[in-house]
């Protein structure tokens, strides 16, 4: 029997025939999908200290289950002593069932880790049906040991969907659970 992630089942059993009816698609493949998720951390003292973005780049790959791409700056600037294609994040794309897996994994184990949650602001939608959020501690993730941790950093999350609203976007996502503040 082959492994699916508990929201991959979920969005074809369930999400798809209550999105095809609310908005009144005709075909199963106007209803919006995941697309993919990409991480990325931004690591800008990695100018001064290459060692600082091999560990940021080791625990994106624990967190994400996959190897990440060193980033590279396009420009230089030198008022932060940067020169174009020094090395300054990494980044990790998931697709496919690492990506409902990550999904999963962050909806109902990381994101209630987060410190004086309030949900997560709907209004981080760019227009176009993708999600961008930014957390502050890489610790919320229980696979990152807490006493290994060198520097508490940051990441950015974008989950970009199908979708070709906003509002179609924010069902889709709600609909895997996604603990959204109440719209005012």
């Amino acid at each position: 029997m082959e492994y699916f992630p508990r929201l991959l089942t979920l969005y074809r059993d369930e999400l798809i025939p209550q999105l095809k009816k609310k908005f009144s698609f005709k075909n199963t493949m106007q209803v919006p999908r995941l697309e993919k998720i990409v991480l990325n951390i931004g690591v800008g003292e990695a100018i001064e200290n290459n060692r600082l973005l091999e560990v940021a780049a080791e625990e994106l790959e624990i967190i994400a289950g996959q190897k990440p791409v060193i980033s590279k700056s396009r420009k230089a600037i030198s008022n932060f002593k940067l020169r174009a294609g020094m090395p300054i994040g990494c980044f990790v794309t998931l697709r496919g069932w690492r990506m409902y897996e990550f999904l999963e994994r962050f909806i109902s184990v990381a994101v209630p880790r987060i410190r004086d949650f309030q949900g997560i602001n709907p209004g981080a939608f760019d227009g176009r049906g993708n999600f961008n959020m930014g957390i502050k501690e890489q610790i919320i993730f229980p696979e990152i040991n807490y006493d290994k941790v060198e520097k508490i950093r940051g990441m950015n999350i974008t989950i970009v969907t199908t979708a070709k609203s906003d509002e179609h976007a924010y069902e889709l996502l709600s609909g895997f659970g996604m603990p959204f503040k109440k719209k005012s």
